[in-house]
């Protein structure tokens, strides 16, 4: 064996040097540890006393402590002023007046949703707030930093909402007017702008007229381009406020100046403004003054003022129909070509370009171009309602397959989130884009995919209900290729990463037995499911494609199909070797109480949920425990009678034999609930035998007085048939007695385990028949009936319904005792009563 060969380490200088630099990086990277590390006199600073009251901590913490502990008591500001009002306004608020002052970014960020907060919450009244908090609000309004600023007018925003109108004008209003100045900071007027768009709703119109128009004219003619278009996007407040009347003589003309500045910011604001207030004008002014704006607009935006390309592209659908009025048949052509244009703006470019800055050009402008794509897309229903839908095919259908298949991802989602709305609006035409449909189904991008599945089922049930072929026998005539499509998309969120994107396909598939025919679902759809939840390692994936499958076994009426799903269930899943897949199992047979008949699971799935009470797993035990009660609520009696005694058993064997701690909890808490659960009974069962026991009764009597006729001796012949008659009509009612007291001793049987963890003890269980005997009386039957059974014995009786079984013998001495205890308490009682109809007789 040949020794390892190491290489030589190289020690030149320049290698040392190399490594030195190498420990010194490494030094400095463990620096700002060392740092962050508090010395004991830090700690001994940031140190309060515990006997201090909440108000004094937060006084004793604005006035000494650090400023990460200001900022602690300023966030804490809504929970004091919760819980003591009148101190935290007396001591502490005056307190964070004086700190905000000299106060960090943080903490005014902090004071500023703090204050929001309380007035939310209203801890104090609207005039208590105003007085106390409004003036700290105005004094922070003009801070240095942008941020700080913005945040302390959002506060203000909020609370001019809630103040009186008196309030408003006093302590907000008045001021504004030299806060509005030329005089005044940049930061001021652009606060002034935004503070006059909400005032302007608070008052009357006359008032704003007076005092509130000047102020916005002037800003409106500010020399600062930020400020005159930050009080252009104010003006569609204003407006509101003021009225039809006021907006076309004042508003309208700052407008129209304001769509001719120099800014292209302002120029934007004032278009999206005057989209924004299309239905306060009237048809002269938007004839007149609008529509011609709008076309200088759309003319420019493609040669010279490209930056208003996008917002034109945003709101051309809802100015297309704003003004849908007044448009002559030239107009609406024009303005639906310009919409054509740009929903396939950018991908007829040619890019034969080398130069760097041209390239970064291209990237720029590429990006421009896919956001007017996809605000086509976003507009594309409006448009279907601007051209008509009977006209779409016509018009727009080749706008609609260009933007389905666009290179850009966000393109095609948008057109997957509006296929719905497009759907809807096409009606009975909507058979026109089953081809997009299939290819959206197909996308590449899961991010398309999921947006479209959301409303998948009505788009699927538009097309089958409202195609061509509505009146075709078969449902797939009008959607071709429609399951290959739904099988590759599912296959495709299978193998990716995005699980819930699966989860929630697998949940809209539950659809299809409205759309596609049962062979269809069962030969591509039904066996998928299946290996879902054998294969799938994600429990959402998997519980969803269980009730899809159960949907799928609802809807599918050949019962040769029904039976080979149900036994694959029992035998691949119920009866799996993986512990995993009998889970899912009870998950299953959960789902398929919830979809299907009482009387369906307890024909195929009550027994078989009932053999996992023997599963070697604890947590497959557990789960049972949880699902019995829905399992029992299944039952009718008497035509369950035989299950509810097999489900009776299980539970008292469970009791008996359940050596895991946690399960054996679970099974007392299930007992006692089971105990308190009332079966349903099988009224047309029980109507039934009655009629059978009043046909049987009948006949009786009917012989006994013909006898009587005959032979007057035999009077005593009579009395007991009378006798019998009774005792048999009245079995019912002594039946229900016994359940009843069956029941009232099983309660309390259980509660005394439960109260008394000795009774727990499984060795113990067999000789405490009192602790685990689990009786149970069956309306109808007159006596209590107590089976047991053992594994063999109970999948015996699963497979043939065949026989009794035996008790295991850790318990068999103990309920042989009690049934023989039964029995001749029976023949004790026949005794009696054949002792005293014999005294009767002789007497």
């Amino acid at each position: 064996m040949r020794p390892v060969i190491f290489s030589k380490m190289d020690f030149s200088h320049s290698s040392l040097f190399g490594y030195i630099e190498d420990l010194q990086e490494l030094t400095i990277i463990e620096r700002p540890v060392r740092r962050s590390l508090k010395t004991p006199e830090e700690i001994e600073r940031l140190t309060v006393d515990e006997e201090l009251s909440d108000i004094e901590r937060a006084v004793y913490l604005l006035s000494s402590g650090q400023d990460i502990q200001g900022t602690s008591v300023v966030a804490n500001l809504p929970v004091l002023m919760r819980q003591n009002p009148a101190e935290t306004l007396r001591r502490v608020l005056p307190k964070i007046r004086e700190v905000l002052h000299v106060a960090g970014v943080e903490m005014q960020l902090t004071a500023a949703v703090s204050f929001l907060t309380v007035l939310q919450e209203e801890s104090v009244s609207i005039h208590t707030y105003s007085h106390s908090f409004l003036h700290i609000i105005l004094q922070n309004l003009e801070h240095r930093d942008a941020g700080v600023s913005n945040a302390w007018l959002e506060t203000l925003l909020a609370v001019i909402e809630a103040l009186p109108k008196e309030t408003v004008r006093h302590e907000i209003l008045n001021p504004l007017v030299s806060k509005a100045q030329l005089s005044q900071t940049l930061q001021s007027r652009l606060v002034s702008c935004k503070i006059m768009g909400k005032v302007a709703n608070k008052f009357e119109a006359h008032i704003v007229k007076r005092e509130v128009l000047p102020l916005v004219k002037s800003l409106c003619q500010d020399v600062e381009y930020e400020v005159r278009a930050c009080m252009c996007r104010q003006l569609e407040h204003v407006a509101r406020g003021i009225g039809t009347e006021l907006t076309k003589t004042v508003v309208l003309p700052e407008l129209v100046e304001l769509a001719r500045d120099e800014g292209s910011s302002v120029r934007l604001a004032a278009f999206e403004t005057l989209v924004n207030l299309l239905d306060m004008f009237d048809a002269d002014d938007r004839s007149q003054t609008v529509l011609p704006l709008v076309k200088s607009f759309c003319e420019k935006s493609f040669k010279t003022d490209e930056s208003i390309l996008v917002s034109l592209s945003f709101h051309l659908g809802k100015l297309c129909n704003g003004l849908y009025g007044i448009f002559t048949p030239e107009q609406h052509l024009r303005f639906l070509e310009f919409y054509k244009k740009l929903s396939t703006l950018g991908l007829q470019q040619e890019n034969g370009h080398n130069d760097n800055q041209l390239h970064l050009q291209t990237l720029e402008q590429e990006k421009k171009y896919i956001s007017v794509r996809k605000n086509c897309a976003y507009n594309f229903p409006a448009m279907i309602v601007f051209v008509d839908p009977k006209n779409f095919h016509l018009e727009l259908y080749s706008i609609f397959f260009c933007l389905c298949h666009d290179p850009e991802v966000p393109v095609r989602y948008t057109m997957a989130i509006s296929f719905f709305e497009v759907a809807k609006l096409l009606n009975s035409d909507v058979y026109t884009i089953h081809k997009e449909l299939v290819t959206l189904l197909q996308d590449e991008s899961l991010e398309v995919l999921d947006a479209l599945v959301g409303h998948l089922p009505e788009i699927l049930e538009l097309m089958t209900n409202r195609g061509e072929n509505n009146g075709s026998e078969s449902k797939l005539l009008s959607i071709p290729d429609l399951i290959p499509a739904l099988t590759t998309a599912e296959q495709r969120a299978a193998t990716s990463l995005k699980w819930r994107t699966h989860e929630k396909l697998l949940q809209k598939y539950a659809c299809l037995p409205h759309i596609i025919s049962s062979d269809q679902i069962y030969y591509r759809f039904l066996h998928r499911m299946l290996t879902i939840i054998l294969t799938n390692n994600v429990l959402p994936v998997q519980k969803a494609a269980a009730r899809t499958l159960c949907v799928y076994l609802r809807y599918n009426r050949k019962q040769e199909q029904r039976h080979e799903v149900i036994q694959k269930l029992i035998e691949q899943l119920g009866q799996g070797k993986s512990y995993w897949n009998r889970l899912r199992f009870l998950d299953t047979c959960e789902f398929i109480m919830e979809l299907f008949s009482k009387s369906f699971f307890c024909k195929y799935f009550f027994l078989p949920v009932l053999e996992l009470t023997h599963d070697p797993v604890a947590n497959v035990r557990m789960k049972l425990c949880y699902l019995l009660p829905k399992v029992k609520s299944t039952l009718k009696i008497p035509t369950d009678k035989h299950l509810l005694q097999q489900l009776e058993l299980c539970i008292r064997k469970l009791l008996c034999q359940e050596k895991d701690k946690d399960v054996l909890t679970i099974v007392k808490r299930t007992v006692l609930e089971l105990d308190r659960m009332e079966i349903s009974v099988d009224a047309e069962h029980l109507e039934k035998e009655k009629q059978k026991n009043e046909g049987r009764s009948t006949n009786i009597n009917d012989k006994m007085f013909e006898k009587k006729r005959r032979d007057s001796k035999t009077s005593s012949v009579l009395a007991k048939s009378i006798n019998l008659s009774i005792s048999g009509s009245s079995s019912g009612t002594s039946a229900g007695k016994e359940e009843k007291k069956s029941k009232l001793v099983r309660s309390q049987s259980f509660s005394t385990q439960v109260l008394h963890p000795k009774y727990s003890n499984i060795d113990k269980c067999p000789n405490k028949s009192s602790a685990t005997g689990y009786t149970s009386s069956v309306p109808g039957t007159g006596k209590s009936c107590m089976l047991s059974f053992s594994d063999d014995s109970f999948r015996a009786h699963a497979a043939g319904n065949s026989g009794s079984a035996a008790f295991p013998s850790s318990s068999s001495r103990n309920l042989f005792n009690s049934a023989d205890q039964k029995s001749n308490g029976n023949k004790e009682s026949q005794t009696r009563r054949m002792s005293i109809k014999n005294r009767k007789s002789n007497s």
